[in-house]
């Protein structure tokens, strides 16, 4: 495409751009993407919440990507900043979803609750990330088509994009009703074992899922619909829309993880189970003591 610059308006016409990228509007949101990214990079590194790395990937996707929006404020016929945002900003939500499906799996671990839950807990995150790692692949193989800068390749890219949307929403609403229903039955039912729940924060961070996966849900619709709509739709022809059903969502969702962090379930889950295995050492301890020795039975009172 270098060279070739057709009338921003032309509806017959594939452009980059229709407009003028921002360059203030991306210069604001590479410096909050940094902070809350590194931020969580601090999270992880302090709670050793490692399954949280494809978050912190996602949240650099998108520093590099309003990165390529301010290159484009520039030159908005050059193809690689054009790629660079494109690409980036469109694939790091699947990183986002692949933590939070993660975090359903540690909740249910805390709140002892697998017999609760519709989805197996061995098959659970399996499904849901396998899923995410279709999405991802079907949009970034869209978008390394799209990189050749033929006409066609660009029309052939969008449609591989749209189904990767599709299986993104699909899945994503399928782990949503999942993760309400475990919600309603431990409600309804409780965990099935002795375990107090209104000692754990589990619905605090099961709000904070449901909140964090809406954002996801309405950014990946508003994404559809703009492709579904074309290069020449009013949505693409209007950068105001990719800030507030993308940049401001997609933010909140990093934010929301930096306020409710889900180390604290995985602190919980641990100090359980090390109690669980202290107390079953001591069971073993007092069996021990009160084992026969030759032939006769040993008093356990406070006398033996």
């Amino acid at each position: 495409m270098a060279g070739y610059h057709p009338d921003i308006n032309d509806p017959d016409a594939f452009v980059l751009y229709r407009y003028r990228p921002n360059l203030a509007a991306a210069v604001i949101f590479i410096i909050l993407f940094l902070l809350t990214t590194l931020f969580h990079t601090f999270q992880i590194w302090r709670k050793r919440t490692w399954y949280f790395i494809p978050l912190v990937i996602g949240g650099i996707f998108e520093v590099i990507g309003y990165v390529g929006r301010a290159l484009s404020h520039q030159d908005q016929w050059q193809l690689g900043p054009f790629i660079m945002q494109s690409l980036l900003l469109l694939v790091a939500p699947a990183l986002f979803a692949a933590s939070i499906y993660i975090i359903l799996g540690r909740i249910i671990l805390m709140t002892d609750g697998e017999r609760r839950s519709m989805v197996r807990l061995k098959w659970l995150t399996k499904l849901f990330v396998t899923g995410d790692v279709i999405s991802f692949l079907l949009q970034a193989g869209g978008g390394g088509i799209q990189s050749s800068g033929t006409l066609s390749a660009m029309k052939t890219g969008e449609k591989l994009i749209v189904i990767g949307l599709f299986v993104q929403l699909a899945f994503f609403g399928f782990f949503v009703a999942v993760a309400a229903i475990f919600h309603t039955r431990l409600e309804r039912y409780g965990p099935g074992s002795t375990l107090d729940l209104g000692a754990l924060p589990w619905k605090r961070h099961l709000l904070a899922l449901y909140a964090s996966s809406t954002l996801i849900l309405v950014r990946s619709v508003f994404r559809v619909i703009e492709y579904l709509m074309g290069n020449a739709g009013y949505l693409l022809r209007h950068e105001v829309f990719l800030y507030i059903f993308d940049a401001i969502l997609m933010l909140a969702v990093m934010i929301i993880f930096n306020v409710v962090h889900p180390g604290q379930v995985t602190d919980l889950y641990q100090q359980r189970v090390a109690g669980h295995k202290e107390a079953r050492s001591e069971d073993a301890s007092g069996v021990a003591m009160q084992q026969p020795r030759n032939g006769r039975e040993v008093p356990s009172g406070p006398w033996s």
